[in-house]
């Protein structure tokens, strides 16, 4: 009966991962595979830290905007402190949004 079963070698060599299916789905609908090496190590790593920073800066906001909001007690000038707060934290995202598009863009 041990020689209908398959060995561990021979079913590893057949299954595929979902990640596998996947790729081969979209090659089956014409879409080609992506390249694991578009990014260099170096651009990664750039990408990464861009984020960082957004990260970094957007956490700075939020609290300079927790203070300046404890110490605010007229209803409208708190009302401008939500629309500044709201548009700078619209501004970062997008300037974090546009270097990463920058860094992806950019030739190895």
């Amino acid at each position: 009966m041990s020689a209908l079963r398959p060995k561990p070698a021979d079913k590893a060599a057949g299954m595929k991962s979902a990640y596998e299916r996947a790729l081969e789905r979209l090659e089956a609908e014409g879409i080609e595979r992506p390249d694991p090496d578009a990014l260099t190590d170096e651009a990664k790593a750039a990408i990464a830290e861009a984020r960082r920073v957004t990260e970094a800066r957007l956490a700075e906001l939020e609290i300079l905007h927790a203070d300046k909001m404890a110490k605010l007690d007229d209803p409208i000038a708190r009302a401008e402190q939500e629309e500044f707060r709201r548009l700078e934290r619209g501004r970062i995202e997008r300037e974090g949004e546009e270097k990463i598009a920058r860094l992806r863009r950019s030739p190895a």
